[in-house]
């Protein structure tokens, strides 16, 4: 290779090094550091995706009960392990049939294609399992809301997200452990 060839490789390597961090960066955008669920704006795209092509999908509001306080009292380390712990569980949960998110703070969200009455109560066990942090049981209640995407009057993720949300407000309203299903 002579050095005109060479110098006219430079550019060009230069850009695929730049498109490759920048690649990387709009991945961890879509990621949140701490869980590793899909942010917001990650989980919209999918979740959309997955609602187009299976009109029996559900979505799903997850909210931590207490979490200020188990921060408070245990520190923000058992409030990360929190965090962490109820990522994985959800995601576990969604499997390959769906996927998860977190919206932020203590609330996570999480669409799959379809959802039965045994799946919730499994999602809800998981969930309520305590969290063993520095040698303790932590209690980790969790609301959640549901709805079911076939029962809405026009398919859309955003209608979608408000009933779940008014579903989950529902159950901590009520004092419960566990799940409500709206719409």
């Amino acid at each position: 290779m002579d050095l005109q060839t060479a110098a006219g490789l430079v550019p060009l390597l230069g850009w695929a090094v730049h498109g490759g961090i920048m690649t990387r960066r709009l991945a961890t955008a879509r990621r949140d550091p701490l869980t590793g669920l899909h942010t917001r704006a990650g989980w919209t795209a999918r979740a959309e995706h997955l609602i187009r092509r299976h009109p029996t999908a559900a979505v799903l509001l997850v909210d931590l009960d207490h979490f200020k306080a188990l921060n408070d009292t245990h520190g923000h380390a058992a409030g990360d392990a929190a965090l962490v712990e109820t990522a994985n569980r959800l995601r576990t949960w969604c499997g390959h049939k769906g996927t998860a998110g977190r919206l932020g703070g203590d609330e996570f969200v999480a669409v799959v294609q379809e959802l039965a009455a045994v799946d919730l109560d499994a999602l809800t066990a998981a969930l309520h399992q305590p969290l063993h942090h520095a040698g303790m049981s932590l209690p980790l209640p969790a609301s959640v809301g549901v709805c079911r995407i076939a029962e809405l009057p026009v398919p859309l993720l955003t209608d979608a997200l408000a009933a779940a949300d008014a579903a989950m407000y529902a159950a901590k309203g009520r004092g419960r452990r566990g799940s409500n299903t709206s719409r």
